[in-house]
């Protein structure tokens, strides 16, 4: 099998390219992860030396190319089937799948107005319209998987939906943006985590 290479941006502050990269390495897929830094103002250029799209992240396996966070997570747990990368109940593999689009497609306003940043210091902002119900929505997601799971997290074991929603727990922690006890529980989980700490 040829080898997995993952291009991603600094993941720090790349909250897409931080998505398939905590996935496959809490799930301990093999491959290698090379940084393309952004640097330039409308991103960097070799970004399309790799990507098809000009941005990453991008896997790269063999001559196979597949971009966009949650295509190269189903990629690689089609790879490794036994990785664990979704949970193994099609009824809890499905809402996973289903958060996870959300996450995709949804939290405009708190992804707009609240960038990843894993290294900013905790400080309050001024909110826009919007935030707060998209951080009542994460809350309430997160409550109901973890009730119906038992946790530790969202779907027992660590999973694709925890990648997806990774950047997020920084988001919630560095804007100060919940007090809810069972978010704030789970964030710690997940900063706990193998994955984060690395």
């Amino acid at each position: 099998m040829a080898d997995l290479v993952l291009y991603v941006g600094n993941k720090n502050y790349s909250s897409w390219s931080f998505r398939p990269w905590i996935a496959m390495t809490a799930a301990g897929v093999p491959f290698t992860d090379r940084v393309i830094p952004f640097d330039f103002p409308a991103g960097n250029p070799a970004f399309r030396t790799v990507s098809p799209t000009g941005c990453v992240p991008v896997l790269h396996h063999g001559e196979v190319r597949v971009w966009e966070s949650l295509a190269i997570i189903e990629y690689a747990a089609e790879l490794f089937p036994q990785a664990g990368i979704w949970p193994a109940d099609r009824a809890a593999r499905a809402e996973a799948r289903s958060i996870s689009m959300e996450m995709l497609a949804g939290f405009r306003a708190l992804r707009s107005a609240c960038p990843m940043n894993i290294r900013r210091k905790r400080r309050a902002i001024d909110l826009p319209e919007g935030v707060t119900k998209d951080v009542a929505r994460i809350e309430t997601l997160w409550k109901e998987a973890l009730a119906r799971s038992g946790g530790p997290f969202l779907y027992g074991a660590f999973s694709a939906a925890d990648a997806m929603y990774a950047p997020v727990v920084n988001r919630l922690e560095v804007y100060c943006l919940t007090e809810d006890p069972v978010a704030l529980g789970y964030m710690e989980r997940i900063k706990a985590h193998p994955a984060w700490r690395k």
